[in-house]
């Protein structure tokens, strides 16, 4: 523990993280109200806001892994921060001069950019970071995540009912700004010859040879995508357990999704501590994580105390930060150098189309099944998700590799 946090990298990156955090969540409230004010609640826009938040993951994502693993991965999260930075400040120009609707290219700016820093950061980490060390450091900024979780709605809301839309605006040219400042300190990072002369296209063949190529890569894809469905579905009913289970105004939803956050920050604490020993459990974590979500979706839909509402979801929290941070872990231990930003590049939209064809069929499926049939579907949907994650081998899976990547 002392000397990852004497690791100058592990800070560095943990300090940017921290910024640009509270730079997003200052971002999607302030947008969201403006936009609100500016279109007396309608909700079109706002759903519009919400799906020019995701559109640019399915589109960059491999784009993204793809150059991260080509591109000096110091240069490229600094890069990003600086391009954030002047984003906003010709949006904040815009803005001045009446053309509200330019908030809506932050969004798609910020979201287009995350796609290349965030491999690019699991680089450094792979790079500079002890391997034994890497399931604490992925615990800590798991951490960090949920606490912003928390507390990040509350901070967006605080910066812009108190400021206004210039002031938020500009309270984000200067968080990315420092952000980008605070990343030169980075160690250099370089590399290899033979990538950088690769075509962009030959890169994205080998991510897709190297995941097809690998038995636990193959297996963690297909359960991505089948959860993401399961979630999927039960994301947007939320609100309607609320409402119909437990009798309480719509607006009480978020205590629930606050207590999940809770839990995400106690488990990535935990997981944190435990990170040695998660490492040599990983295939029996992810699955008992699997079924605990399973139990959880099914406590969720059958009790009608606020009470156990709310230590299920904490509970939800807990195995969520135990998923991530053992994925992540796995992820930069285990994958090559080479290839994570490109194997994240495909792992993350699948588990992300799931939840949007989950989302949107979710409404079918109640008007013919019902709150709680639905919600024993989802659960069952995420259960199955067992039968591959007992199967995942337990020895690195860059020895699984075929010799032809």
């Amino acid at each position: 523990m002392n000397s990852l946090m004497k690791n100058r990298v592990f800070l560095i990156v943990l300090t940017a993280d921290l910024l640009q955090q509270m730079g997003i969540w200052i971002r999607n409230m302030a947008l969201l109200f403006y936009i609100m004010d500016q279109t007396n609640n309608n909700p079109t826009a706002v759903s519009l806001l919400t799906a020019l938040e995701y559109l640019p993951i399915f589109i960059f994502s491999l784009i993204g892994g793809t150059f991260a693993d080509r591109w000096n991965p110091k240069k490229t999260v600094i890069l990003g921060d600086t391009l954030s930075a002047l984003s906003m400040l010709a949006i904040l120009y815009l803005v001045s001069i009446g053309v509200w609707q330019a908030v809506f290219a932050a969004t798609v700016v910020s979201a287009i950019v995350s796609q290349f820093s965030q491999p690019s950061s699991a680089v450094l980490f792979k790079k500079h970071i002890p391997n034994e060390l890497v399931g604490t450091a992925v615990g800590f900024n798991q951490s960090l995540m949920a606490m912003f979780t928390i507390f990040g709605p509350m901070l967006g809301t605080f910066v812009y009912t108190q400021l206004g839309i210039t002031s938020s605006i500009t309270a984000l040219i200067i968080i990315f700004t420092i952000a980008a400042i605070i990343q030169l300190f980075l160690p250099s990072s370089s590399r290899t010859e033979r990538v950088s002369k690769t075509s962009p296209l030959k890169d994205i063949k080998e991510g897709f040879t190297y995941v097809m190529s690998n038995t636990n890569l193959k297996l963690i894809a297909i359960m991505f995508l089948i959860s993401g469905l399961g979630w999927g579905i039960t994301q947007p009913l939320d609100v309607f357990v609320t409402m119909e289970r437990l009798g309480l105004p719509k607006e009480n939803v978020q205590w629930f999704a606050a207590s999940e956050g809770v839990g995400m920050l106690v488990g990535g604490a935990i997981a944190a501590v435990l990170a040695a020993k998660i490492s040599r459990h990983r295939r029996v974590i992810i699955s008992v994580t699997m079924a605990i979500w399973a139990f959880i979706t099914v406590v969720e839909v059958l009790s009608v105390w606020p009470l156990v509402t709310a230590s299920a979801r904490v509970l939800s929290g807990v195995a969520t930060a135990f998923f991530q941070v053992t994925f992540s872990a796995m992820m930069i231990q285990e994958i090559k150098e080479e290839y994570i930003g490109r194997t994240n590049g495909i792992m993350i939209p699948l588990m992300m189309g799931g939840m949007l064809l989950g989302s949107a069929s979710s409404g079918f499926i109640v008007n013919h099944l019902d709150l709680m049939g639905t919600y024993f579907l989802a659960a069952g949907i995420t259960l199955s998700c067992v039968i591959f994650t007992l199967r995942l081998k337990t020895n690195p899976m860059k020895d699984d590799v075929v010799s032809n990547v």
